[in-house]
């Protein structure tokens, strides 16, 4: 039983790092109505970033962290002006596709160029050993119940920032009509880039958790995290802020337990096949809306 309940927080720790980066892919489509593919490897770049200031230079976690979002979110605002606002109001979604691939490979190979393809070690920024309980027969992770704890406060956030704020009221004005946005005197161009830098410092801090969590680091550590945090947000409704942590907690239980009970080679292959089924069954996901195009 006790092993049940270890691999179900721990489900729930990486069903965390999911929705944060599921929140990032969320929010950009629900605004841009673009899919930045290339959001796996700014978490990768997050990483190296916090590697960088705190392993190589020695500053305090926390500084190292704050850096990161920074320059992350430069990076962000910077990749959506130079890469994709040319192509958002007339390119096909294959366009997309492959510029955001072609973004994703060129961040790849100048991390291999800086840091070369040998695994690094990243220490883990949160120092807390975490909770014993019951005797000693479940132990806690610090870095699993700060993980939550962050995911959970992002979300509060994030969705007080939305409803609560003039800047997130113009990002659901965008999402539900564009043209009529404008129409108001809402600068779309300015609230695209918001939603960009939000999302890429999510990216930054999702970095720092998974490093910590699974303490390896290489120029392709952000990639199938990405992927899976894509099939997170299309579990829980693509473009739903609340349906992203959902999916994201979902899937990291789902990947823990089957690891666990069933097969830790199966384990991809059946949260691929999740998004499968969602797309067959519910292609809006769990609180996705179906919307309906009238000619």
């Amino acid at each position: 039983m006790m092993s049940f309940f270890t691999s179900l927080v721990n489900g729930l720790s990486l069903g965390s790092i999911y929705a944060i980066i599921a929140l990032g892919y969320t929010m950009v489509y629900g605004i841009a109505k673009m899919l930045n593919f290339a959001h796996g490897d700014f978490i990768m770049v997050g990483c190296y970033i916090i590697f960088v200031f705190s392993s190589g230079l020695g500053l305090p976690p926390v500084l190292a962290i704050l850096l990161a979002v920074v320059l992350c979110t430069v990076l962000g605002v910077t990749t959506e002006r130079i890469a994709y606002r040319p192509l958002r109001n007339a390119a096909s979604p294959l366009a997309v596709l492959i510029t955001a691939i072609g973004v994703s490979y060129f961040l790849e190979n100048m991390a291999l160029l800086i840091f070369g393809a040998d695994t690094k070690s990243f220490t883990s920024v949160v120092p807390w050993s975490g909770l014993s309980l019951f005797n000693g027969e479940l132990m806690i992770q610090g870095i699993t119940i700060i993980t939550i704890g962050i995911s959970l406060l992002i979300l509060a956030v994030l969705q007080l920032f939305v409803h609560k704020t003039k800047e997130g009221q113009a990002m659901l004005a965008v999402s539900q009509d564009r043209g009529a946005a404008m129409l108001m005197g809402i600068d779309v161009n300015k609230t695209i880039t918001l939603t960009f830098a939000i999302g890429s410092a999510l990216a930054a801090v999702a970095g720092a958790l998974l490093a910590s969590a699974y303490p390896s680091l290489t120029p392709y550590t952000g990639a199938m995290p990405g992927i899976k945090a894509f099939v997170a947000a299309v579990l829980g409704g693509i473009g739903s802020i609340p349906g992203a942590m959902i999916g994201g907690l979902v899937l990291g239980i789902i990947e823990i337990l089957s690891r666990t009970y069933i097969s830790s080679q199966l384990a991809d292959a059946i949260v691929f096949g999740i998004l499968v089924v969602v797309l067959i069954v519910r292609p809006a996901g769990i609180l996705g809306k179906n919307i309906q195009e009238k000619v």
